[in-house]
């Protein structure tokens, strides 16, 4: 007995040691960074071949990553896309029907699902989740929308877009910055990665820069290349050189730190490119943000991982919503970490290779419009509450939509209105509140109103009403 107790002690502790050893050799949960340019269109790539912007460090990263030809944003204007990203949910769900709404404390994000799980957390440049619309300006300490009210311990943020010299604020402390502003949040972000890179704790970060959104101003030398086209336009495609240079200055800072190997490096854009600005922004795609077509929808993506990604151009049809799950399904992380139902779907299996058909359809809803895009199939409506017609679109044979094929596949129309018209309905009840615990909501949602005319930032108006970024704002503001 005892010679028996002896071996099957020796045989545990011989367990412990090779599983210690496996678990010694597992690879280090990667860094997870998401990039996000605010207003860029499809077609507004070196790799697109566009007529006049040169993106030498997207085109790069491209080259090196998985590059989208079919991903979407989650909504066609900036707030909902953004929800979309913290909750792997349609920004309906969450109570985010457009630009300026407050993203509800009963929803779950990344970033605390990230930071229970032991990573530390930081967000950089626009926020716009917190129910205030006009101009980006320092977000308050006591804001209740903030976000370090979801998940980031460290914020250098400002409440929508933002362009040279912004006033932001670190975690509630107002900072005056010098400078274009996407060189000013990937600086911070760099530093943020040097404090914690050798801390024991793997990073998640968000980087969302305020441009190339209006007011366009960008820096002389970035509008060089660009002189000869109207002012919008030359700030516009400025701001966006701007912005390449600092994925540029990103990259290079991840293979500095020698952390580039194992970090997931997402980019995209957070709706469709915008009108009136020359050339096209879009890539000949029809429609611009605001619009649930193509154009309005469809944005660059890449996600560079060199320890685990191999090069590729994909047609696989992706958005927003699938960021979550995607990380989620990576790190092994508990289904409670999501508020029920998801709408996006884990991209974990599309790293390595091509998968086949994506089994769960890209819903869209904003305003009056709808889209539902299943695989190589896209179902738009415009007039959503009003019963009116669907239009039907085959977009791998006619990706500008302009042919509707509603009356020559009637049953394909049929099929594709079936599965939005439930999820819709599913839609409803969530926007209620019926996925929440409670089954309710615990609070009404904040209205939307401009920051200018929000008692709380009264104090400031005065002074800040000689800055360039402001003051049509709050001159408007005082006139109502």
């Amino acid at each position: 007995m005892i010679r028996f107790a002896i071996l099957s002690f020796a045989a545990i502790a011989l367990l412990s040691c090779l599983s210690f050893e496996a678990s010694a050799k597992d690879p280090p949960r990667p860094n997870v960074i998401f990039v996000m340019a605010d207003d860029m269109g499809w077609g507004q790539t070196g790799y697109r071949n566009h007529p006049v912007l040169k993106t030498p460090n997207l085109d790069s990263m491209a080259n090196n990553g998985l590059r989208f030809e079919r991903f979407y944003a989650g909504c066609c204007v900036c707030s909902p896309t953004r929800a979309s990203v913290l909750t792997g949910r349609s920004p309906d769900r969450c109570g985010v029907l457009s630009h300026g709404y407050a993203l509800r404390h009963q929803e779950k994000t990344i970033a605390q699902a990230l930071k229970d799980a032991g990573y530390v957390t930081g967000h950089f440049g626009k926020w716009h989740l917190d129910g205030l619309r006009g101009p980006g300006a320092p977000i308050l300490k006591d804001d209740p929308y903030s976000p370090g009210h979801f998940g980031f311990d460290e914020w250098l943020s400002v409440t929508n877009f933002f362009d040279l010299d912004p006033l932001m604020s670190r975690n509630g402390e107002f900072e005056q910055k010098k400078g274009d502003s996407s060189d000013i949040i990937v600086a911070e972000a760099i530093e943020f990665l040097k404090k914690h890179k050798d801390g024991g704790e793997p990073m998640f970060t968000v980087i969302w820069y305020g441009t190339p959104h209006s007011p366009f101003k960008a820096l002389d030398d970035d509008k060089v290349p660009f002189g000869n086209l109207k002012v919008d336009s030359e700030n516009h495609y400025g701001e966006l050189a701007a912005m390449d240079r600092s994925i540029g200055t990103l990259r290079s800072a991840l293979r500095e730190l020698e952390i580039a190997h194992n970090t997931l490096l997402v980019f995209c854009s957070d709706n469709g490119g915008l009108p009136r600005i020359e050339p096209d922004t879009v890539g000949g795609l029809r429609g611009n943000k605001g619009t649930v077509y193509e154009g309005g929808l469809r944005v660059p993506a890449i996600i560079e991982w060199p320890s685990v990604i191999q090069p590729r151009i994909t047609e696989y049809p992706a958005c927003t919503m699938d960021l979550f799950p995607t990380v989620a399904d990576i790190l092994a992380l508990p289904e409670d970490v999501f508020v029920q139902p998801l709408d996006g779907v884990s991209l974990k299996p599309l790293l390595n290779e091509e998968v086949g058909s994506r089994v769960r359809p890209i819903p869209f809803r904003f305003q009056k419009q709808a889209a539902w895009v299943d695989n190589d199939w896209k179902l738009v409506t415009t007039k959503r509450d009003q019963g009116a017609a669907f239009e039907l679109y085959h977009l791998k044979s006619d990706p500008h939509e302009e042919t509707n094929l509603a009356r020559e596949k009637p049953e394909m129309l049929a099929k594709l209105k079936a599965g939005y018209k439930a999820w819709n309905e599913a839609v409803e009840a969530s926007f209620a509140g019926k996925d929440y615990a409670e089954g309710r909501l615990n609070e009404a949602d904040p209205e939307p109103h401009s920051w200018t005319e929000d008692p709380r930032y009264e104090p400031y108006l005065s002074e800040w009403e000689n800055r360039w970024e402001f003051r049509p704002y709050i001159k408007r503001s005082k006139k109502k």
